[in-house]
């Protein structure tokens, strides 16, 4: 084995770039010896410290504190830096079963809407459900998405996985006009029941909804197919209609892959 390596061998060893081997020994932590046309070589005390260095910067250790820890190595600087190394490590073990825990959730969601028969109406109870809300007069798809992105920068301290968050927007009934382009008055966040902070609640009761595939030119007939239901039926509404869009850009572009649910407060 050589005691000595050009920096060019180096860095294609560790896959380095010559600027941060040079960028190294500008902060001292690495000393290169010079031959004598004055090129760079690196004996194998820096290769060892490479390894470190290498290690460290995984784990986003700044540079500062590898230069620190390698300044002042001895079995305490090493126990304190392994310390670290492991909460750090702990820490993304943690994100990362996060991360797989939404992608488990959004992949159960997406299966299960697959499933869903379109066309009926049901009548569902749900429990109290509290919402965060923007009001605003919506009447183009655009509009709706800049508005969903409006609402989710308010909150985006609480709302950290947008791809899973249920959203949904409402109508005003007297407000419908058939054959016209509709209007939404608000759209809003259905959260989970056990949060605490909150703009309104959807009221405990029984619900009539209806499931819809396509793209949302239907929305207004799809609505008062609902209405029409209910008043045939005799169910009473105990508020304007809603949306919450099960399948929607989030996941495809093709918009017959489109997943609409209609729900409205109703009694019996």
């Amino acid at each position: 084995m050589k005691e000595y390596y050009k920096i060019s061998e180096i860095s294609k060893l560790y896959g380095i770039s010559v600027d941060s081997l040079r960028y190294y020994e500008d902060l001292g932590v690495l000393e290169p010896q010079r031959e004598k046309n004055n090129y760079r070589i690196y004996s194998l005390k820096d290769i060892s410290k490479l390894n470190i260095i290498r290690d460290l910067r995984l784990l986003d250790f700044s540079m500062q504190k590898i230069k620190d820890y390698l300044d002042n190595h001895s079995l305490d600087k090493t126990l304190e830096i392994l310390y670290e190394e492991q909460r750090l490590i702990q820490d993304r073990i943690h994100k990362l079963q996060q991360r797989g825990n939404m992608i488990n959730e959004r992949v159960n969601v997406i299966s299960a809407n697959l499933e869903i028969k379109t066309g009926e109406f049901n009548v569902v109870k749900f429990p109290a459900r509290p919402c965060l809300q923007l009001n605003l007069r919506i009447s183009r798809d655009e509009e709706m998405d800049f508005a969903i992105k409006k609402l989710h920068s308010k909150h985006e301290n609480r709302i950290f996985d947008f791809a899973n968050q249920i959203y949904a927007s409402s109508v005003k009934v007297d407000e419908m006009i058939v054959n016209k382009p509709i209007i939404f008055d608000s759209v809003f966040f259905i959260l989970d029941q056990n949060e605490k902070e909150y703009d309104f609640i959807l009221p405990e009761g029984d619900y009539l909804t209806f499931y819809y595939h396509g793209g949302y030119h239907q929305t207004s007939q799809k609505i008062f197919e609902v209405i029409h239901f209910a008043k045939d039926n005799n169910l009473q509404l105990l508020g304007n209609p809603f949306e919450i869009y099960e399948t929607d850009n989030r996941e495809t572009t093709i918009e017959d892959e489109y997943l609409t649910q209609i729900q409205v407060q109703i009694s019996k």
